[in-house]
């Protein structure tokens, strides 16, 4: 018989797992995390990559921006998240579009520039207010039960609800912006993490877009100081000073759900334990397999991070100060007709040449990542995430794949640079190039991340259809999978993805709704 474990199980020691078990905790709750790996945190992980280099780099995850800064002070997290000062810079000719974090003069002269007169300049502007105004509706929700649809559309634009919900984003960009530039920087936002297009008719897109323009309801992504791993290190202090139980090296191969609730889970080692709530930090495909179910389809990532270190901030042909252009996002083979053709390349089982990118430099705003000789020294870390790499292009030769898209994203970027990318690399310990290249099946590897897919799936509107049931604790906070008492509490729930800790404190809140 399996022993009775108290009141919750949670599989996954990722960051969401240590949130929902952070809140139950706190609520007086007995809660055991069962982590596969020796280290919790999972893809919010810090790590010296390459030997003899004391550079710790975020080598899953890099930046934060959905994580509500309620969950912060709930949990007493002592985490700082830094802005940028730049968001954006772009690379155009001989010049290039700039972004400021707080838009000046230099952003309209650089988009004057860019595009040859003001129009799109005040379009773009006129753009970005409106979506701020539908992310100040609905971000405050996404730490409350869910909202119906019909309430949220009453609170926006009407127009803007139709381009963001109801229609291809593409179609809100092309009517808007008539700079292919423009329009490319703002469709990135629709495209990381997921291979699909503008126009894509399932609307994959947009949802993807707005998880990255809702964060705090500004859509501001900023730099944890100590990098991601500081996000899991303070989560972790969290769980411990909670009361949690926490077990690493303790993989689940299965799990029973129990008629009246809750479930017994079977670890490697041969044990089982059982509780009345079974929380599941793993995505949906993994859980399915836990269930003994091989229905659920396999999700497929679509992104390429390399991590690198500099000896110096490589010069722009542009002329732009590096610790300007490198300083929030850099852009690279990004415009709005180079992502279609891209997409259309990696669809016919090619990868992209070039790679649309986007890279920042983290020791820029955060140099505490570095060791103070590597600082005096001058060194930077680079952080390339390149798009439409998806795992499909990797499973016949990854190691001949992962090379070529190496020799690929870095010539985007050495595209726009005025000196050797080699030349400023850094080199470890063996003397090699401090370049490391994860691919989605590399990442799938690392984590456990199927098919390396970062957000574990499709993305879901955070609200509940109008005609959708919200008869349980679990419907409601949008985390049921069917059975009593077991819950998803990561990225695959229906407000999940990214580095934002809503599957856990979602799941948590569930929980405590029930009991």
């Amino acid at each position: 018989m399996p022993a009775d474990h108290g009141d919750v199980i949670i599989i996954g020691g990722g960051h969401n797992g240590l949130v929902a078990a952070s809140y139950l905790a706190r609520a007086g709750r007995s809660v055991t995390v069962l982590e596969a790996r020796d280290t919790l945190g999972g893809a919010v992980a810090s790590a010296q990559v390459f030997d003899g280099v004391d550079a710790r780099l975020s080598r899953f995850s890099y930046l934060v921006s959905v994580l509500p800064q309620s969950i912060i002070d709930d949990l007493g997290l002592d985490l700082e998240l830094r802005s940028r000062p730049v968001a954006s810079y772009t690379p155009v000719g001989e010049g290039g579009v700039l972004v400021e974090r707080e838009e000046g003069a230099a952003t309209r002269e650089s988009f004057t520039a860019a595009t040859g007169d003001d129009a799109d300049y005040e379009a773009w502007r006129q753009l970005e207010q409106a979506i701020k105004e539908f992310a100040a509706v609905v971000a405050p929700t996404l730490t409350s039960p869910l909202p119906r649809a019909s309430e949220l559309r009453r609170r926006v634009d009407p127009q803007l609800w139709r381009s963001l919900v109801e229609r291809p984003i593409g179609e809100l960009l092309e009517s808007t912006l008539t700079d292919d530039t423009l329009r490319g920087i703002l469709l990135t936002d629709a495209l990381i993490g997921i291979f699909t297009r503008a126009h894509d008719a399932s609307l994959r897109q947009n949802r993807c877009f707005l998880y990255h323009v809702i964060g705090n309801g500004t859509g501001e992504w900023k730099v944890p100081v100590g990098g991601m791993g500081a996000v899991a290190a303070a989560l972790h202090r969290a769980a411990v000073a909670a009361g949690t139980t926490l077990r690493t090296k303790a993989a689940v191969t299965a799990l029973t759900p129990d008629p009246a609730g809750g479930g017994t889970v079977r670890i490697a080692d041969g044990s089982e334990l059982h509780a009345r709530h079974v929380l599941v930090n793993c995505a949906p495909a993994v859980l399915a397999r836990l269930l003994g179910s091989n229905d659920d389809e396999e999700p497929e990532g679509s992104q390429t991070k390399i991590n690198i270190v500099v000896r110096r901030l490589p010069r722009f042909r542009s002329g732009i100060d590096p610790r300007i252009g490198f300083a929030g996002t850099l852009h690279l083979g990004q415009g709005y007709g180079r992502l279609e053709a891209a997409y259309a390349e990696a669809e016919a089982g090619q990868i992209p040449d070039p790679v649309p990118c986007e890279v920042y430099c983290h020791s820029l705003t955060d140099p505490s990542i570095l060791s103070p000789e590597l600082q005096r020294a001058g060194y930077h870390t680079l952080t390339l995430f390149g798009l439409h790499t998806p795992a499909r292009l990797f499973r016949s030769d990854p190691d001949g794949a992962r090379e070529e898209v190496r020799t690929k994203a870095l010539g985007s970027l050495q595209q726009v640079l005025a000196e050797p990318l080699d030349d400023c690399l850094a080199v470890d310990a063996q003397g090699q190039p401090c370049v490391e290249v994860m691919t989605p099946l590399d990442i799938e590897a690392a984590v456990g991340m199927p098919g390396g897919h970062i957000f574990h799936g499709d993305l879901a509107w955070p609200w509940l259809a109008d005609g959708a049931p919200a008869d349980t604790p679990g419907k409601r906070w949008g985390v049921a999978i069917g059975h009593p008492g077991i819950l998803l509490c990561g990225s695959g729930a229906t407000r999940g993805g990214a580095v934002s800790g809503l599957g856990g404190h979602n799941a948590a809140m569930a929980v405590l709704d029930a009991d």
